[in-house]
C-alpha cells in the first residue's frame, strides 16, 4: 500500500514510517520542514510538504494514497484546547477527502481519555466532547464510519516510551531533578499502561493492513504492552536513577511539587490490550516500561 503518513518523523510516527517500509510499504510522510523532508527521504519515504494546519497538504496527501494514518498531534499542553480543535479539523479534512473511497483511516487517541472505570477495554466508548476532555479523534474520525472511509482508532497509553522520548517520562524525570526528589501521590498506588514505540509501531502497521485486507471499519485498539504500572514503581526508578529520594506527596502538595502535570500524575488508567491482541495477532516483544527506564533514561 501507499500510505498518507501524518507525524511521520515524530517519535511514534518515526517508528510507524520504519516499520511500514520495512514490510514493503509506500510512505507519503507529512514533513513540515526542510530537516523533516531530508530525514523521511534518507529513511526511504517520500516527502509531502506540509503540517497539520495546511488543510490543501492533508486533502491531498489522503487523495493521492491507498490509506493514512494520522499520528501527528502538537504536543503544547499550553495551548492544549487549540491544538486538540486543530487535530479535529485535520481529521475532518482528511476523512472528507476520502468520503466514498472505502480506503483505511487510522487515527490516534488515548487510554488516558478514560480513567476511573475500573479497567478500560477497547469497548468503552471515549468521552463526550468537553472543556475537560477537548481531544475528540475518536468521534472526529467515526463520523465518517459510515460515509464510505474504513476509519479505526489506535490508543496509546499515557508512557510511549524508548530511545528519543520526550513524552511523560522525560517530563517526570526533569521535575524530579529540579525538585531533588522523585514523588508520587498518596499511596502511589495509581496505575499508567505503557507501550514501547516499536510495539506500537507494529500495531499500527496491522491495523492498516486489516482495515484493507478485511474491510473493517470502526475498530479501537489498544496500543498497551503493559496494562498498569504502579506510578510509585515509576518514581522509585527515576529515584535509583537520579539518586534523590522518593516521597510521597498530598494531593495540595503534588499542586506545587508537579505543576499543571499534576493532574495527569494522578491518573489510574489501568487499561486492558486482549481484544487487541485477539484481532490482530499483536504480541508485543519490546521491554516493558521500568526495564527500559533502568537502561536508558538516566545514561546523561
Amino acid at each position: 500500500m501507499r500510505i498518507f503518513l501524518t507525524g511521520a518523523t515524530g517519535f511514534v510516527g518515526s517508528a510507524v514510517t520504519q516499520e511500514l517500509l520495512k514490510h514493503g510499504h509506500q510512505v507519503l510522510g507529512l514533513a513540515r520542514s526542510d530537516a523533516n523532508a531530508a530525514a523521511l527521504t534518507a529513511a526511504g519515504a517520500q516527502p509531502h510538504r506540509g503540517d497539520l494546519q495546511d488543510l490543501g497538504a492533508l486533502r491531498s496527501g489522503a487523495l493521492q494514497s491507498d490509506a493514512t494514518i494520522h499520528c501527528g498531534f502538537i504536543h503544547d499542553f499550553s495551548k492544549f484546547q487549540e491544538n486538540c480543535d486543530i487535530d479535529a479539523l485535520a481529521i475532518e479534512t482528511m476523512g472528507n477527502a476520502l468520503a466514498g473511497s472505502n480506503k483505511p483511516f487510522i487515527v490516534t487517541s488515548g487510554t488516558a481519555l478514560l480513567t476511573g472505570t475500573g479497567g478500560t477495554t477497547e469497548d468503552v466508548p471515549a468521552p463526550p466532547p468537553s472543556a475537560a476532555v477537548p481531544r475528540v479523534s475518536e468521534a472526529a474520525a467515526f463520523a465518517f464510519t459510515d460515509k464510505g472511509v474504513r476509519t479505526a482508532a489506535i490508543r496509546l497509553p499515557p508512557s510511549v516510551h524508548g530511545a528519543g522520548d520526550h513524552g511523560f517520562i522525560p517530563i517526570l524525570i526533569n521535575l524530579a531533578r529540579q525538585k531533588g526528589a522523585a514523588a508520587y501521590i498518596g499511596e502511589g498506588q495509581n496505575r499508567w499502561p505503557a507501550v514501547h514505540r516499536f510495539d506500537a509501531a507494529v500495531l499500527y502497521r496491522l491495523a492498516i493492513e486489516k482495515a484493507q485486507e478485511k474491510g473493517t471499519t470502526g475498530a479501537v485498539y489498544h496500543s498497551v504492552a503493559d496494562t498498569g504500572v504502579p506510578f510509585r514503581e515509576i518514581a522509585a526508578v527515576i529515584g535509583r536513577g537520579l539518586n534523590v529520594p522518593v516521597v510521597s506527596k498530598t494531593p495540595d502538595e503534588a499542586k506545587e511539587h508537579f505543576g499543571w502535570f499534576a493532574h495527569f500524575a494522578g491518573i489510574d488508567n489501568l487499561a486492558s490490550s486482549e481484544w487487541t491482541r485477539k484481532q490482530l495477532g499483536w504480541t508485543p516483544t519490546q521491554p516493558g516500561l521500568l526495564a527500559d527506564m533502568e537502561k536508558h533514561y538516566f545514561s546523561h
